[in-house]
C-alpha cells in the first residue's frame, strides 16, 4: 500500500490529524505533553516562593531574637563621668545618653566609634568609652578658660590668649570675673579689644597658681597701670604688677584664711623673701 493511501485511511479515523515535512503529528497528545510542561513549570515557582518566604520568616525571627537580648542586656546601670566642672554630671548624661536607645551601650558604641561629642558650649571634646555591656565612661575635655567680662549682661569667658570662647547668661563657678579691663566690642572666637594684649597671660598665670594652691579669687581687677588687685569676698589683696606673683600668692594661701570675713585692702605690693606681714587696712 502506498503511503498516500495509508495517509487518507488514517485520516478518516483522525480528521485532525495533520502531516507536516513527513512527519505525523497527534495535536491532542502534543497539548497534553505542553499541558504537563506549564504544570512542572508553575509547581517549581511555586515552591520555589515557599522556599523564600521561609528563608524571610526565618531571618525575621533571628532578628527579632537579636533584637531582644540586645535590649535585655546592653542596659546602661552605670555611667562614670570625670573632667567635667561647667556641667553637672545629669547635664553630661542627658547630653550623651539623651534620645531613644541612649541607655544602651551596644547603641552607645556604634554611636560614638571612633568620634567624640563636640559642639557643645564651653566643651572641646567628650569620648564615650564602653567598660562593659552595662557600664561606660564619659571623659570631658573642658575648653581651658582664664576668665571672664561682663559685657551687656551676659558673661564672656576667654582663654589664655585673650581669644572669646564662649558667651552665656549663666556664671560659671570656680572661674574667676576679670574687671578693671577696657574694650569697646566682642566678637566670639577672636581676641577681646584691649590696649594690652599680653595682660591675658597674666590673668591665666594668676588663675594657675590659685588653683595651685586651692584659692578661688571673685575677681581679678587691674587698674588703669595693670596693677593686679585680688578680690576675696569683702577683701581686697593688693599684689601690683606681675613681679614675683607667684611668690606672693604663694604666701597668700597662709594670710587668707585670716582674713574671712573682714572687709579691707592688704598691701602685698612691695615684696620680699624675709617679710613676714603685710599691712591690712580696713575699710
Amino acid at each position: 500500500m502506498s503511503s498516500k493511501k495509508t495517509v487518507k485511511k488514517v485520516k478518516k479515523k483522525n480528521p485532525n490529524l495533520r502531516l507536516v515535512k513527513n512527519e505525523t503529528i497527534f495535536p491532542e497528545k502534543s497539548r497534553a505533553k505542553s499541558g504537563n510542561k506549564i504544570e512542572k513549570v508553575r509547581f517549581g515557582k511555586s515552591k520555589r516562593m515557599v522556599i523564600l518566604l521561609s528563608m524571610l520568616a526565618l531571618l525575621l525571627i533571628s532578628l527579632i531574637g537579636a533584637y531582644i537580648y540586645i535590649v535585655n542586656n546592653y542596659t546602661v546601670t552605670t555611667v562614670h563621668v570625670e573632667g567635667n566642672i561647667h556641667y553637672t554630671n545629669e547635664e553630661i548624661m542627658e547630653m550623651v545618653m539623651g534620645g531613644r536607645y541612649g541607655n544602651n551601650s551596644l547603641f552607645l558604641s556604634l554611636k560614638y566609634r571612633d568620634k567624640g561629642i563636640d559642639d557643645v558650649p564651653f566643651i572641646e571634646t567628650m569620648d564615650v568609652t564602653i567598660e562593659a555591656k552595662d557600664t561606660i565612661r564619659i571623659t570631658v575635655y573642658e575648653k581651658a578658660l582664664a576668665g571672664y567680662v561682663s559685657y551687656l549682661g551676659r558673661y564672656v569667658y576667654f582663654d589664655k590668649d585673650g581669644i572669646v570662647v564662649e558667651t552665656s547668661e549663666d556664671e560659671t563657678q570656680g572661674i574667676p570675673q576679670v574687671t578693671g579691663l577696657k574694650f569697646d566690642h566682642v566678637i566670639l572666637h577672636e581676641p577681646l579689644p584691649v590696649e594690652k594684649p599680653e595682660v591675658f597671660e597674666e590673668v591665666l598665670n594668676i588663675t594657675q597658681q590659685l588653683d595651685k594652691y586651692n584659692l578661688s579669687a571673685d575677681k581679678i581687677y587691674f587698674d588703669t597701670d595693670y596693677q593686679v588687685t585680688l578680690i576675696f569676698g569683702d577683701a581686697r589683696i593688693a599684689l601690683g604688677d606681675s613681679r614675683d606673683i607667684d611668690e606672693k600668692i604663694m604666701k597668700l594661701q597662709y594670710i587668707l584664711p585670716d582674713l574671712v570675713g573682714k572687709s579691707g585692702t592688704l598691701d602685698m605690693r612691695e615684696y620680699s623673701e624675709d617679710t613676714k606681714s603685710y599691712s591690712f587696712e580696713r575699710d
